[in-house]
């Protein structure tokens, strides 16, 4: 028997303030961006925006619908426009916050398992790192180098390739 360990890095910051501009901007267009949710059953806006390497930017947020929990959630409606839009274009960052309508949005929340698993495919299938920036509408931000660390031992297309 072994025992492994699996970590990762992430950067935290006491606010928005410790961002640089261009981070700091997108965290704000996130924060922005949930306003445009549809979530009258789970009244928890998200927004998502991302940056393109070539420095486009693509907004989203979470759409649900009379069928909840069945819904989209902001990061892969924000993926689903980029790849559509720009389709041969790699994601460079994603920032993603949110607006609990029932509580606080004062600290960073991370993306579902489903979005997870959506950047981490994504990440693989452009070949580079997706940076993530999440935080809430105020408080603590963080900062994680790329997708797949917040997915370990996950499942890729290569684990139904024939050997």
């Amino acid at each position: 028997m072994e025992k492994q360990l699996q970590q990762f890095e992430f950067w935290v910051y006491n606010d928005i303030t410790g961002l640089d501009d261009r981070d700091a901007w997108l965290l704000k267009e996130a924060r922005d961006v949930t306003r445009h949710a549809y979530a009258p059953y789970s009244h928890f806006q998200v927004g998502a925006v991302i940056r393109l390497v070539n420095g486009e930017i693509v907004a989203g947020s979470n759409q649900e619908n009379a069928a909840f929990p069945a819904g989209l959630c902001a990061e892969r409606v924000a993926l689903s426009a980029a790849s559509s839009a720009y389709p041969d274009v790699p994601v460079d960052t994603i920032a993603v916050s949110y607006n609990n309508m029932h509580g606080d949005s004062d600290h960073p929340i991370s993306p579902c398992g489903v979005c997870r698993q959506t950047l981490a495919e994504y990440e693989l299938r452009q070949d580079s790192p997706i940076r993530l920036i999440l935080g809430g509408l105020s408080g603590k931000v963080y900062v994680i180098s790329k997708a797949n660390d917040l997915l370990p031992l996950g499942f890729s297309a290569s684990d139904m390739t024939e050997k």
